[in-house]
């Protein structure tokens, strides 16, 4: 690659000219002569001159400056840049401001020169964060640039900043997560390049100032590098992700560093590399973590959410207060002044709560605490000390309260008493009453928060501690009102809620309870004094749900209030084809409207008032046009342009929807708008409008017969397509019964005579006294036989003779008057013709090659015949969805769309790594273990489209069947392909924006005779090549749009190409392209072929270059395929200080590839993804939204609907996609408005490129905790006084996973980064930032849902071990045998759990949103269905996957990515594979769920009484069985005998293969076993502390069943449990000889070993003799003893792994080992027995694969099943 800058002599760099014909990305911008589309436009060329106009700066001394070069090349010698950053940043920069400057309003006056207002605007946006930065850290900004001046050397100062800051980014590569130390790096810079400008003296040297770097790369090399080496070894010390978060310090640690002043002194500039910030290896110099430190406890959701705790914590206090008193009502107890005194007690709480919040920071902050910080230190000393204190006052206080007044009269001095802590209570809520008064003034408490005078700044390091995000959160008023109003109800709900059914029914069965006495324990009772522990355990359930229920609120209210918006958004209003009928005749002034511009004045300049007149009148001609009050079709002529502009556009979208294969060709004729031909005088309506129209109107005039003109007329005209079906049918007859004459015979003067009559009659209204009326159903048929021989292939001419001659008899005998005949021309002047037959010598049928007049002929033949409403029509239900979605959204509310050319720039980026970019041709054809292949699973689920794509090739040529696999077998690969989660199927819906913007820029600026030209050859083109673009982004309607007929042709010539190319770049950053190029791996040849087909595509990579003996040197390359060359061409190729992945593998993808980007915004759209084109036409509308203030703020984030396309491949995929949707629509939309805390969730947002550029990027990279990059998007953009918002007037296609192990998989993925956000110091941040109802909002939308998941978990295991508790020790027998009111008290409790059945509540978001989108009886009976597809039982087992993972992370870490896969799931998965993923997170836990049901009902009496134990266990043995059998049921071939055989002889084998030292865990059950221990390997203390505490409930276990053995003769004594323990130990005593044995003689002396295992046999039954003869023991007692050395044992065994490292080095660990691998044969076993009965019952496999498939792949499954077991 030629280099700009060679060796010289100071800066190491020499100039030398770019070569002329160096590739180029966009806009040839080095190289002005080149013949290219966008160096027309004036604008290009201001801004490039802008950058040429270097004016009289100092020029570099040590480097020729020649006149070709910029002020980027001036900054590139002075300050050392790369020659390809420079290249790619000039064009960036060119580009930007090009595109603003055509988004001038007014143009300016000079269009050929840079209008200073574009080049002010985006300098303060782009230096926005710089610039506050500096006023945080009290600097002066080095911006020396005054707004009001507008010379052009400041115009040139303010480019020279702008490149710089711009060179800086695009090479700093993984320094753009830190903005703050880019920020840092530019301040320095911009302070040496203010000295360059104002040629300032070095005081050392007595010469003019030059910059501190020299040398070639010295930018990269001596800025970038040793901050990014730091980086580098912060990671390697992190150990993969393994260490402790407090060991290393991440991206945000690095970034924070520059948050304080220290930096300017520690640091320095030129950078020392000898600061203690760059040292990673000496402890005592090293900079430890810095703003924050993630510590793993779940102490952390009380930390950051401490005001929802303190509220729920406080209102359960006051409400256990007023209950307590057993008043009917609340407000009555409150009379009681001894209640009313019991609340201050809250003050208590309140204090001892904030207390264990500051002790908590202490614990968890304490080590940023160094000498430079020690501010921090001295406010958590502070922060404890206080709350201490607070505590002791209060609890003093209220204790002299009730000094000396017990009775029930108040002393004066009590009184005194309490006036005294009331004084001191409101000194301490005095800041709360502060917050609350500013949250009332929301702009108030913003500019407190953003200020930086030293008072705010005190407050704020007490009260929140001072950081430079996270300031001035706050919303409008409006915002405020609305969010506030939605959570006071939620609130009040949960409030009332909870007190009349969860906490007063508790208060009367607890005070029995407490007063019980004589309770007969079962067991040695070791808190036998009081039965508190009781009541605790009573309580427990009841409080966890307590603390839980206001998700299950916040989830029925979110429902309703996002129906609400829905319906104000006209979200629905079209479902379906008939509604779309009544809808489309305002289909062109909707278009017209939404997605045309308006024609503006040139010099016509915005006021306040006309922007409210300009919205009054949107609003009314919007209520308008949605209800047809104007704007009809009626009132459009068939000749309009408006007409001809909406036919364009709806054709292409009929077009593409034949290209993809979801119509077929009937179809498009049926649906598409055709150009007027054949004179026909009206609007010609899509087909499947006029259906059954003509039919219709024909029984009206047979009804009307004897009525006149004008009433039949006016009963046709009521119908606006009738009438339009009547005169298109009567013009269409006309043309062509003349055009089938020849035109000299005197038939066709006779037919012309005939018409003219007719004409005549009508316009003299006079038709229905003329002609009679009763001939017209003959009339009817005889035309539709005509045209029926006219359709057919073989068309016979005697067949059309005869018709026309029964038409003409018919019309002489019944339809005219016979005498007047003659006189007007209507019969043969000579009477011998009437001898024979009439038009035997006058027909001449057109040329069958003329497909335009027998295209028309195929219209009228279905206007003639269709009878039914074609409510079908299109069949395909995507098709279906397409349409209505797009006709619906043109009635909705969006922004007019801008000309193509005033539009914003945009970008799309799509990280790839190495995933399917289309299917091979072995890939399809390859079966499965099951028979099934990827073409034939396609076929089945897709057959309408498989039938429409072979339509298409035989249309194309293909005459056999077998030429699928030959010729066209790229089409069938592509076909396939975009039917899969492929990369082409992405980039095919990307490019969609390019082809949209093509024909709206077209549109934008042609003239009339343009578009009816435009529309005349994309009909030609279509009838030449057919709608075959299917690969191809440049299709025949793309091309065929021309203006070759017009006068201004060749000054339009390029316009829009070269408008388009501006207008967006699509770049998938492919990370390995390199590689795949070198390895000839397919995927690159793919990836080629994509480029070429595809103009505006990009693909960017990470080269690696070995350079000498293990060095590499790496490089960001950006390349295209080279239309001219036809190869593809590097463009860039910009260096990198080292390996770019650091941090988690997508953000760092992203990345390196945002430099390659362009325009205003970027969306992110992820591998799995698809567009539509009638989408992207909307696409310009959605980039006006950033225009738009919502709230206080315009946008930075613009939400974008999603659409969830694998819906229809199996019952899993829907219930995945039902689930999914309601979330990424209604519950986004809630999120938005009105709650205002939508954060980033997924890929298709667009992101305000220019705002996230200087504020870290679009994701977060750090290793771990960042796992989940997307979400930190948002987390940052909301920090940082960003606004997200939500629109749904556009959506875009994602795919979701499809089978159970993927969703697992994700469902994992997502927990696991939960789990992590709960660490992070950005939900931190936000928990304490926010204000209180946004933050619980927030809360509750993240966190909290998963939290308050696992909290319901924990509600049942809490509810079965106390009611296990409770009759084990006896208390359940004592208080139900006491008295009925005490049953009465346990009936209380056991009601708790119909709290827990609630959560069916939050499946009513997706009832609601599909009774929105598709009607309530739709939605009912999608509900209904999915019941019986078992989808409570997915919906159940993900719960369980969800919480084992975000609890396991927060408490041992262990989020990690995990590769879903995006293939189809049609292949049988085997018994051990399942259990491996499910084991440890599903199946052991539901055992244990089982065994403490199976205890509990074969001890307490409730079992006896069914009703009763049913309703109080049936929601827990659900759960126990869908986490046992999920995995089966929705597994294929699930139930099938044979497999299940097989599949346990595979789980065996697993089992007992010990591999060896590179087995992997899919071979070898030892080092499943070990990878399954890993996080308490990485976790610390406090988590191993906790993972013992939580195995010691299995000892419990055993204490109380041993107790009830018959052996035990109800004796209570200590000793019983403790000779339990003999049990336990004779047991393993015999599974270690035994053991022991086998490994010595099993082999080769076998005879002793029988010996041992017969003596065991032998000495075993002697002993049950002997205890039976002897002593109480019965055979239920080894049943018993089994049930409590089983829990046992496996308790030994996890503690026993929880000290492992204490343990693998002794001989103890091999049996550990052992006894774990009979563990997981028993589970095995257990898990297998359930499956192993349904795979032997007949039927249930059938029943099974229809459940899971839909009801066609399921008739074709069945048949394959056979084919199998042969």
């Amino acid at each position: 690659m030629p280099l700009r800058y060679r060796s010289g002599t100071r800066s190491g760099l020499t100039p030398t000219a770019a070569p002329k014909d160096e590739p180029y990305n966009i806009i040839p911008v080095d190289n002005q002569l080149t013949d290219h589309p966008t160096l027309r436009f004036p604008e290009v060329r201001a801004a490039n001159e802008a950058l040429r106009d270097v004016g009289d700066i100092r020029k570099p001394p040590y480097a020729q400056w020649q006149p070709s070069m910029d002020l980027l090349d001036w900054l590139a010698i002075f300050f050392c840049f790369q020659h390809d950053n420079v290249r790619n940043q000039r064009e960036h920069l060119v580009l930007h401001l090009a595109n603003a400057q055509k988004r001038l309003t007014p143009p300016p006056d000079n269009v050929d020169t840079l209008h200073a207002s574009v080049l002010r605007r985006f300098r303060r946006k782009l230096l926005k964060n710089y610039t506050d930065w500096c006023s945080y850290l009290g600097k002066k900004s080095n911006i020396w640039i005054s707004d009001s001046s507008r010379s052009s050397s400041d115009q040139r100062r303010e480019l020279l900043y702008v490149g710089l800051y711009l060179l800086i980014w695009g090479e700093s590569a993984n320094l753009r997560f830190m903005p703050e130390c880019i920020s840092y790096i530019f301040h320095h810079m911009a302070k040496e390049l203010n000295r360059i400008l104002d040629d300032y003296v070095d005081e050392y040297t007595g010469r003019l100032f030059m910059p501190s770097l020299s040398g070639e790369n010295a930018f990269l090399n001596r800025v970038v590098k040793p901050i990014y080496e730091t980086v580098n070894a912060e990671v390697e010390s992190s150990k993969n992700g393994t260490a402790p978060h407090t060991a290393w310090r991440n991206y945000d640690d690095l970034n924070e560093y520059f948050w304080s002043k220290r930096c300017f002194k520690k640091l320095k500039w030129p950078i020392d590399v000898g600061s203690n910030f760059f040292d990673t290896s000496s402890k005592s110099k090293h900079i430890g973590k810095t703003g924050f430190v993630e510590q793993r406890s779940f102490w952390n959701l009380y930390r950051s959410f401490d005001r929802l705790w303190v509220m729920l914590f406080l209102f359960l206090q006051a409400a256990i207060i007023v209950a307590w008193e057993e008043r009917d009502y609340p407000w009555q107890a409150l009379s009681i002044r001894n209640c009313r005194v019991k609340f201050l007690t809250l003050f208590i709480t309140w204090s001892a709560m904030r207390f264990l919040q500051a002790l908590l920071d202490a614990g968890m902050q304490y080590s940023l605490v160094t000498r430079g910080t020690l501010g921090l230190g001295i406010r958590m000393v502070l922060k404890v000390v206080v709350s201490a204190a607070w505590i002791v006052i209060f609890a003093v206080c209220y204790a002299r309260i009730w000094q000396n007044n017990h009775g029930r009269r108040w002393t004066a001095e009590a009184d005194s008493r309490v006036r005294l802590f009331l004084q001191i209570a409101f000194a301490y809520v005095l800041p709360e009453l502060l917050a609350l008064a500013l949250l009332v003034i929301p702009c108030m408490r913003s500019f407190v928060e953003q200020t930086n005078w030293k008072i705010f700044d005190l407050l704020s390091w007490w009260f929140q501690g001072k950081s430079f995000v996270g300031r001035g959160l706050r919303e409008g008023l409006i915002d405020n009102v609305k969010y506030t109003l939605f959570w006071a109800l939620v609130l009040a709900t949960k409030a009332a809620f909870s007190y009349f059914l969860q906490i007063k029914p508790m208060v009367r069965p607890s005070k029995l309870m407490l007063n019980l006495s004589g309770v007969e324990y079962e067991w040695h009772e070791l808190f036998g004094g009081s039965n508190r522990l009781v009541v605790g355990l009573l309580w427990l359930p009841v409080v966890l749900i307590y603390l839980m229920d206001v998700q299950i609120w916040h989830s029925i209210y979110s429902s309703f209030v996002g129906a609400g918006v829905g319906l104000f958004l006209h979200l629905g209003e079209i479902r379906n084809v008939q509604q779309l009928k009544l809808r489309f005749q305002f289909f062109a002034s909707a278009i017209q409207f939404n997605l045309m511009p308006e024609e503006q004045l040139l010099n016509a300049r915005e006021t306040i008032r006309s922007k409210f007149i300009s919205k009054i009148n949107d609003s009314i001609h919007r209520f308008a046009l949605r209800y047809g009050l104007k704007g009809h079709f009626r009132e459009l002529k068939s000749h309009q342009v408006e007409t001809h502009k909406f036919a364009l556009i709806w054709n292409e979208i009929i077009a593409i929807f034949r290209e993809e294969d979801i119509i077929s060709d009937s179809e498009l004729e049926l649906l598409e708008l055709p150009q007027n031909s054949w004179n026909v005088r009206v609007i010609r309506w899509p087909c499947f409008l006029l259906c059954n129209e003509l039919l219709l109107a024909l029984s009206q005039a047979k009804e009307l017969v004897y009525a006149p003109d004008e009433w039949l007329w006016h009963k046709i005209c009521k119908n606006e397509y009738r009438r339009c079906a009547v005169i298109e049918a009567y013009d269409s007859i006309k043309h062509m019964m003349l055009a089938i004459l020849n035109v000299q015979s005197e038939e066709h003067s006779i037919l012309t005579v005939l018409f003219q009559e007719i004409d005549h009659s009508v316009e003299m209204e006079r038709f229905t006294k003329i002609f009679r009326m009763t001939a017209l159903p003959q009339l009817h048929m005889k035309l539709i036989k005509l045209v029926n021989i006219l359709t057919k292939p073989n068309k016979d001419v005697n067949q059309v003779v005869i018709t026309l001659q029964s038409l003409y008899e018919i019309a002489d005998r019944d339809f005219i008057n016979i005498e007047q005949l003659r006189e007007d021309g209507l019969s043969p002047r000579d009477p011998a013709a009437m001898s024979g037959l009439l038009f035997e010598n006058a027909v001449k049928l057109p040329d069958p090659s003329d497909d335009k007049f027998y295209r028309q002929v195929r219209r009228l033949h279905t206007i003639l015949t269709s009878r039914d409403s074609m409510q079908n029509i299109p069949a395909n239900l995507e098709a279906r969805r397409r349409i209505s979605f797009f006709s619906n959204s043109l009635f909705m509310n969006m922004p007019h769309a801008p000309q193509v050319e005033k539009m914003m720039a945009f970008s799309v980026l799509t990280p790839y790594y190495n995933e399917e970019v289309l299917y091979s041709r072995e890939q399809l054809r390859t079966e499965n273990e099951d028979g099934i292949s990827i073409l034939y699973y396609l076929q089945t689920i897709y057959d309408d489209e498989w039938k429409n794509f072979m339509e298409r090739m035989r249309r194309d040529g293909m005459v056999k069947d077998d030429e699928i696999w030959t010729t066209k077998m790229r089409d069938l690969r592509s076909w396939a392909s975009y039917r899969g989660q492929t990369l082409s199927r992405t980039v095919r819906g990307m490019m969609y924006y390019y082809r949209a913007l093509k024909m709206l820029a077209f549109l934008d600026s042609a003239s009339e005779m343009d578009i009816r030209e435009g529309a005349r050859e994309l009909r030609s083109m279509r009838r030449d090549g057919g709608v075959d673009s299917f690969n191809s982004e440049r299709s025949p309607s793309s091309r065929s749009l021309s203006r070759t007929s017009s006068s201004l042709g060749l000054l339009f010539k390029g316009h829009d190409q070269g408008t388009c190319l501006m207008k967006y770049t699509y770049v998938v950053a492919c990370q390995i392209y390199g590689t795949q190029k070198a390895e000839k791996d397919p995927n690159a040849d793919e990836i080629l072929y994509l480029m070429k087909q595809h103009e505006a595509l990009r693909v960017a990579y990470v080269d690696e270059v070995s350079t000498g003996r293990d060095e590499k040197e790496y490089y960001s390359v950006l390349v295209k395929y080279d239309q001219q060359l036809e190869e593809e061409v590097e463009i860039y190729r910009v260096k990198l200080p080292g390996q770019f992945k650091l941090g988690e593998g997508k953000p760092e993808n992203q990345n390196h590839a945002l430099i390659f980007t362009r325009g205003d915004a970027v969306q992110t759209i992820d591998m799995n993804q698809d567009n539509y084109f009638e989408e992207a036409l909307k696409m310009r509308n959605l980039l006006e939204e950033y225009k738009v203030f919502y709230g206080i703020r315009k946008p930075t984030i613009l939400g974008v609907r999603e659409h969830i396309f694998t819906g229809s491949v199996s019952s899993l995929a829907w219930f995945m996609s039902a689930q999914e949707t309601s979330f990424v629509t209604l519950g986004q939309r809630v999120l938005a408005n009105p709650l205002k805390i939508r954060m980033h969730y997924g890929h298709p947002d667009v992101f305000d490129r220019f705002w996230f550029l200087s504020r870290g990027g679009i994701s977060k990279a750090s290793r771990v905790i960042n796992i989940s990059e997307d979400i930190f998007a948002g987390f940052n953009c909301t920090l940082r006084r960003g606004n997200v918002t939500h629109h749904e007037y556009i959506q875009v296609g994602k795919a979701r996973e499809v089978g159970l192990n993927q969703i697992s998989l994700f469902e994992a993925k997502v927990a696991g980064g939960n789990g992590e956000q709960v660490l992070s110091r950005d939900v931190y941040r936000l928990g304490h930032r926010l204000d209180f109802f946004r933050m619980l909002s927030f809360f509750y939308t993240t966190v909290g849902y998963f939290f308050n998941t696992m909290m319901l978990i924990l509600t049942v295991y809490a509810f079965l071990w106390g009611r296990l508790y409770l009759v084990l020790s006896g208390v359940e027998n004592s208080a139900l045998a006491s008295n009925s009111d005490n049953n009465r008290a346990l009936g209380a409790i056991l009601n708790q759990q119909f709290i827990v059945q609630l959560g069916l509540f939050t499946a009513l978001p997706m009832i609601v949103e599909n009774s929105l989108e598709f009607g309530f009886l739709q939605a009912i009976w999608d509900f209904s269905i999915m019941q019986l597809q078992l989808s409570p039982v997915f919906y159940t087992f993900s719960m369980g996957t969800r919480v084992h993972y975000f609890g396991r992370t927060v408490l041992h870490g262990g989020a990690k990515y995990r590769s879903t896969g995006r293939g189809f799931v049609v292949e049988h998965k085997s018994f051990a594979e399942n259990y491996r993923l499910y084991a440890r997170s599903h199946f052991i836990k539901a055992i244990e769920l089982g065994l403490v049901h199976t205890v509990y009902a074969s001890h307490t009496p409730v079992a006896k009484g069914t009703f009763v134990y049913i309703a109080l266990t049936i929601s827990s043995w659900f759960l126990v069985l869908s986490w046992l059998m999920a995995p089966f049921v929705f597994n294929p071939y699930g139930f099938d005998w044979l497999k299940t055989v097989n599949d346990f002889d595979e789980f065996m084998n697993w089992i007992w293969y010990r591999g060896g030292v590179f087995a992997k865990a899919e071979q070898s059950w030892e080092k499943w076993w070990y990878e399954e221990q890993d996080h308490l390997r990485t976790t610390g203390r406090r988590g191993k502390l906790l993972e013992i505490v939580l195995d010691l409930r299995f000892f419990f276990l055993q204490y109380g069943i041993v107790y009830h053995l018959r052996i035990a003769a109800h004796s209570t004594s200590i000793s019983v449990y403790l000779l339990s323990w003999i049990y336990i130990f004779v047991a393993l005593g015999i599974y270690l000889v035994i053991s022991c044995t086998w490994d010595k003689y099993a082999a080769k002396k076998h005879i002793y070993f029988r010996m041992l295992q017969f003596l065991l046999i032998i000495l075993g039954i002697s002993l049950i003799i002997l205890l039976l003869e002897f002593t109480a023991f019965g055979f239920v007692d080894i049943f018993g003893s089994l049930l409590a050395l089983i829990p046992t044992g496996w308790g030994v065994l996890s503690i026993a792994q929880v000290f492992r490292p204490f343990l693998q080095s002794t001989w103890v660990w091999d049996s550990v080992v052992s006894l774990a691998r009979l563990y997981d044969i028993l589970f095995g076993v257990v898990v297998m027995l359930p499956l192993a009965f349904l795979s032997w019952m007949p039927g249930f496999q059938s029943m099974q694969t229809r459940i899971l498939f839909n009801e066609a792949f399921s008739r074709g499954l069945l048949r394959k099943i056979p084919a199998t077991r042969k």
